[in-house]
């Protein structure tokens, strides 16, 4: 049967020796006392206070090396009391590291004491499964990047409302942030969408899917009858400051909007995101790839790659897809509020009516179709 703390040896002899300067038993005495306390068959009120008291009074003056090894071992034990805890994450150090991590139920009070010695305890505290709500908005409210991505990473937490929110706002300007999120099988597709770019295809295709659901439940107006004669003309004049200034007016999105993703090797897709919103026919989006950089024309891989993401996204999906990445409202959603009509006014033509005599033909021919060169 293993010992409970009535059966240990009594050690006052060893206290009053641990008096004398030149010989030092606190560390011996401590770590025996914990084994002898983890081992005990019996933990009752008073052996408990016992144990706190001693251990309590030793904490703060043992060495580094011996407060980690007494922290290893109280921290993942239940029954350990928080005060002691809490003295072992003031140490800092490793024994903080070893309470942060270890500890079943990790209190304000820990928390607090982690901090004493200014340390930052951001990361370890974001890698627990268990973290509350304070601790969780804490974290989110800090704004840092480490910090983020241990939260992130951290499957354990469930990330929703607010929180996800702020995530994937920061992930707009951080492709490492926005590839662990959208890594999280966990995440709804919609709630992921303004890191469309960042997605690789099959995840690109879901949040598509999950725009289109949403798109299908409002009107979409139509699109701008001179969209593709402007657009294909500034294209084919190689003038691209002329094409950005007119699309950014043609769907009303914000200045220098090509530029709200940090990675430049993505913004010819949200160029591709952003034309088929502006309701362009395949052929005078392929003629734009063709025209309007040199660059992206002499691949042939790249035009592909282009035209099959404006093929995969339907008008709707794309507008919405649009405003998630930008975090932008479509003029027509801004003044819808001040704006009602009667679906069935008298002088008021249908959506489906409206869509369909506003639908414009294609202004140019196809296109020969490219054939991919193999080696």
């Amino acid at each position: 049967m293993s010992p409970s703390l009535d059966d240990a040896p009594d050690l006052s002899g060893l206290i009053e020796l641990s008096r004398l300067d030149n010989l030092d038993l606190k560390p011996v005495i401590l770590r025996v006392q914990t084994d002898l306390f983890l081992s005990a068959s019996v933990r009752d009120r008073k052996t408990i206070a016992a144990f706190a008291s001693l251990a309590g009074g030793l904490i703060p003056i043992v060495d580094d090396e011996t407060a980690e090894i007494v922290a290893r071992k109280l921290a993942p034990f239940p029954e350990t009391p928080p005060a002691l805890l809490a003295a072992l994450a003031a140490r800092g150090g490793a024994a903080r590291d070893a309470v942060l991590a270890g500890a079943p139920i990790l209190t304000q009070s820990m928390i607090a004491a982690a901090r004493t010695d200014g340390a930052d305890v951001g990361i370890a505290l974001a890698q627990r499964p268990d973290l509350d709500r304070a601790t969780l908005a804490d974290l989110i409210a800090r704004d840092e990047p480490a910090i983020d991505r241990a939260l992130v990473a951290n499957r354990a937490v469930n990330l929703q409302g607010e929180v996800l929110a702020r995530l994937v706002a920061r992930a707009r300007k951080a492709p490492d942030l926005a590839r662990l999120l959208l890594e999280r099988p966990d995440l709804a597709h919609g709630d992921v969408a303004p890191l469309f770019l960042v997605a690789d295809e099959a995840r690109r295709e879901s949040i598509g899917h999950a725009m289109l659901a949403t798109a299908a439940l409002r009107p979409l107006p139509p699109a701008p009858r001179e969209a593709g004669s402007v657009l294909t003309g500034f294209s084919a004049r190689g003038d691209i400051a002329g094409f950005v200034a007119a699309l950014t007016e043609l769907l009303g999105l914000p200045k220098g909007f090509l530029a709200a993703t940090p990675d430049p090797s993505l913004r010819y897709e949200l160029l591709t995101v952003a034309l088929r919103a502006v309701g362009l026919h395949e052929e005078e989006a392929v003629y734009i790839f063709l025209t309007l950089n040199e660059t992206v024309a002499r691949s042939v891989d790249r035009v592909f790659d282009l035209v099959k993401l404006f093929r995969t996204l339907p008008r709707a999906a794309a507008r919405d897809l649009l405003a998630a990445i930008l975090d932008w409202t479509p003029q027509d959603r801004s003044a819808a509020a001040s704006a009602h009509q009667p679906y069935h006014a008298p002088d008021t033509q249908r959506p489906r009516m409206q869509a369909a005599a506003t639908e414009r033909p294609s202004l140019r021919t196809p296109l020969p179709a490219r054939q991919r060169q193999t080696s």
